[in-house]
C-alpha cells in the first residue's frame, strides 16, 4: 500500500481559468518537469519515475534522457513511459512502491501533476479497476481522430456501467469528466479540476489532500475505471499554477527551417538540459566557469579540453534584453532575448523569454531559468532553458 509524501501540480499560464493551453514552447516533457520538479520541492529521494501521457512527443527513441535531466535526476534510474488516460495514471499509484515520481501529463486542456511515494504520508491503496471497451473515441497510429458523438451512450453505459460494476462506495473526486458531471456523482462538492485526462486523477489527490478529504477516488477514462481509496495521512502540496492569460498574437512564417545537427544536439545535451557550466581549474587553482561549455587553450599552448559539468543557478536578473520581430520559419513571431546574469556566479547566458508577452520583460527584471522546449527540427524536439520573468508587465505596459 503506497504513500503519498508530495504532490506537485504546473498549469501553463495561457489559455483561460477553466481550459488551459500549452505554448510553442511547452509539451507533454516540459510540463512533467515542471510538475515533477514541484513533487521534489520537499526532498525526498526518487528510485523510479513514471510518465503517463496520451501525448509524448517521442513514440520511437525515448523521453527518459531529456525528463531526468530536467527533474535533476541520476541518468541511470528506471523510466517507465505509459500511453494511457486517467485510469493508466490512478493504476501506477496504486502499484507503486515507495521513492516512485509518478507524473500525468495533457495537452489540451493543458496541464500536469506529480507525486513522490515513500514510507510515509498520505495513505492510498487500490479499490477498483474495471477494464470495458466503449471506444467513442478512438486515434489511430496516423493520428487521426473518430468520434462518435453519442456523451448520452458514454455517460450511461461506459461511466455509469463501470462505477455499478466496481461496487464502490459514493466516490469522493471523480477525474476524467467534466465538474457537472463528476458533482452529480460524488458525495459533497468536489473541487473543479482543470484537466480531464491523464493528469487529471493527480489533481484530484492534490484537492482532497489539501482539504483533508478522505473516500474512494475514482479515474474513467470512456467505459474504463481504476479507482483508489484515499485515508489518512499528510502529503505536502506544492502548485506552480500562474493565473491564466490571452496567447499572444504572433505569427509562424513559412519557409526553410533550419535543420538539426544530431552531431552538436549530442555534444551539447548534458549542458542544456541539465543547465550545466563548464568549470576548469587553471595551473594556480583558479576556477572559471564557462556557459556553454567550451575548450581553452592552457598556458602552455595546448588545448584544454577537460571540464566538470556543475550546476547553474536558476535565479537571475535581466542584464539587457532585445524584441525580436523578423520573421524567423519554425518560430512565433515576435519573440524576446535577454542576457541573464545568474546569482552568485560570474556567468551570463543569452536565453529566449517564456511566459510572458514580447516586449514586456526589461533590464533588472528577476526570473527564474525553466526548461522549455526551444525549437521543432527535422521532428526532434529540442529543449534548454528559458527566462521566466517573476512578474509578467500587461500588455502595452511600458
Amino acid at each position: 500500500m503506497p504513500n503519498v509524501a508530495s504532490i506537485g501540480t504546473y498549469l501553463p499560464c495561457w489559455g483561460t481559468p477553466a481550459r488551459r493551453a500549452v505554448g510553442d514552447d511547452e509539451d507533454v516533457i516540459t510540463m512533467a518537469v515542471e510538475a515533477g520538479r514541484a513533487a521534489l520541492q520537499s526532498g525526498g529521494a526518487v528510485e523510479r519515475v513514471v510518465l503517463v501521457s496520451r501525448n509524448l512527443p517521442l513514440l520511437e527513441s525515448s523521453n527518459a534522457a531529456v525528463l531526468l535531466a530536467g527533474l535533476g535526476l541520476d541518468p541511470e534510474l528506471e523510466v517507465d513511459e505509459r500511453l494511457g488516460g486517467a485510469p493508466a495514471t490512478l493504476d501506477a499509484v496504486s502499484s507503486a512502491r515507495p521513492r516512485t515520481l509518478i507524473i500525468g501529463a495533457d495537452l489540451d486542456p493543458a496541464g500536469a501533476a506529480a507525486l513522490l511515494t515513500a514510507a510515509d504520508g498520505l495513505r492510498v491503496r487500490t479499490a477498483a479497476r474495471v477494464a470495458r471497451s466503449l471506444p467513442v473515441r478512438t486515434r489511430n497510429a496516423t493520428g487521426t481522430v473518430r468520434d462518435y458523438g453519442d456523451p448520452r451512450l458514454l455517460h450511461e453505459r461506459g461511466l455509469v456501467a463501470s462505477l455499478a460494476a466496481a461496487w464502490l462506495d459514493t466516490p469522493a473526486a471523480v477525474a476524467g469528466v467534466d465538474h457537472d458531471r463528476a458533482a452529480e456523482l460524488c458525495v459533497g462538492n468536489p473541487p473543479p479540476l482543470p484537466t480531464t485526462g491523464t493528469s487529471s486523477g493527480l489533481f484530484a489527490l492534490a484537492g482532497m489532500a489539501e482539504a483533508g478529504t478522505t473516500g474512494p477516488l475514482v479515474a474513467v477514462e470512456q467505459a474504463s475505471l481504476s479507482g483508489i481509496t484515499v485515508s489518512e495521512g499528510v502529503a505536502t502540496v506544492h502548485r506552480r499554477e500562474p493565473a491564466a492569460r490571452a496567447m499572444p498574437d504572433g505569427v509562424h512564417p513559412d519557409g526553410a527551417q533550419i535543420p538539426i545537427s544530431l552531431a552538436a544536439y549530442e555534444r551539447a545535451f548534458e549542458a542544456k538540459t541539465r543547465w550545466e557550466a563548464g568549470k576548469f581549474v587553471a595551473r594556480d587553482g583558479t576556477e572559471t566557469l564557462d556557459f556553454p561549455p567550451r575548450y581553452r587553450i592552457a598556458d602552455n599552448g595546448d588545448l584544454a579540453s577537460h571540464y566538470e559539468l556543475v550546476p547553474l543557478p536558476r535565479l537571475g536578473t535581466v542584464y539587457t534584453e532585445t524584441t525580436v520581430s523578423m520573421p524567423v520559419p519554425g518560430l512565433r513571431t515576435p519573440y524576446s532575448l535577454v542576457i541573464v546574469e545568474l546569482d552568485d556566479v560570474e556567468v551570463r547566458a543569452l536565453v529566449k523569454v517564456t511566459g510572458a508577452e514580447p516586449g514586456t520583460v526589461g533590464i533588472g527584471d528577476r526570473g527564474r531559468l525553466t526548461l522549455r522546449r526551444v525549437a521543432l527540427r527535422s521532428g526532434v524536439p529540442d529543449y534548454s532553458y528559458m527566462f521566466e520573468p517573476e512578474a509578467v508587465s500587461p500588455r502595452g505596459a511600458a
